[in-house]
């Protein structure tokens, strides 16, 4: 089934249901970067529930065209399904689509898609297969694009205990040097992430290591706000 075909029931279902009075501020919020329909997380979920009672079956078989149809569009709604999408068929995926999330991570870039496709989808597929996560690594830790190399910052959020600290550790050292905004709160987000598991392992990290003050800052929030 082409891809169009089962774009084209998604598409019908948002327009119908967009919100004119909701779009402008939707895109206020994401600094007019990019159109909005005007439809809230929770009724475009709604939505997607509903088109996907009719179609699960294909989209599933067709997901990686169906994403990247998606990453077209103009709303910034079909994006955020694409991710949507691939977080409810995650089982589907492996290794083979770290091509594909490397297309969209680097194409109409901003926290809300990247931070999504690194923490849920990137994250997901690297776990457990070490030698994939070793080569993407190596791939995108140097790259000039800054949302791949925030990605490797975020990839483990949800990892714990499984956090590999010796690679967090070595990335972020990589980017010590970087003024970017997003590459200092990745920083400090991952360390204050892996401070729920291994408080001691940051506080030594962080007084050994030159964070920039928004690093730092980011980085202790969480263990500031426990009780002495």
């Amino acid at each position: 089934m082409p891809s169009k075909d089962l774009l084209d029931p998604l598409v019908r279902l948002f327009e119908a249901n967009a919100v004119a009075d909701d779009a402008a501020p939707m895109k206020r919020y994401m600094r007019d970067k990019f159109e909005f329909l005007g439809i809230k997380s929770p009724s475009r979920r709604v939505l997607t529930r509903e088109y996907l009672a009719d179609h699960r079956d294909d989209v599933r078989r067709h997901l990686r065209p169906l994403v990247r149809s998606l990453w077209t569009r103009r709303h910034r709604e079909y994006q955020y399904t694409a991710t949507d999408l691939l977080d409810r068929f995650d089982t589907t995926l492996n290794a083979n689509d770290l091509d594909l999330l490397e297309h969209l991570i680097t194409r109409k870039s901003w926290w809300d898609t990247v931070d999504a496709l690194a923490a849920r989808t990137v994250g997901g597929i690297l776990r457990h297969e070490p030698e994939s996560r070793k080569q993407a690594m190596a791939r995108w830790r140097k790259s000039d694009n800054m949302w791949l190399r925030r990605t490797t910052l975020l990839f483990q959020l949800k990892y714990r205990s499984d956090t590999d600290s010796k690679l967090l550790s070595s990335i972020i050292a990589d980017n010590l040097d970087s003024r970017e905004f997003f590459i200092q709160k990745a920083i400090g987000w991952a360390l204050r992430e892996y401070s729920k598991t291994n408080a001691d392992f940051v506080r030594d990290f962080v007084e050994r290591v030159p964070l920039w003050p928004l690093s730092e800052r980011e980085a202790l929030k969480w263990l500031r706000s426990r009780p002495a």
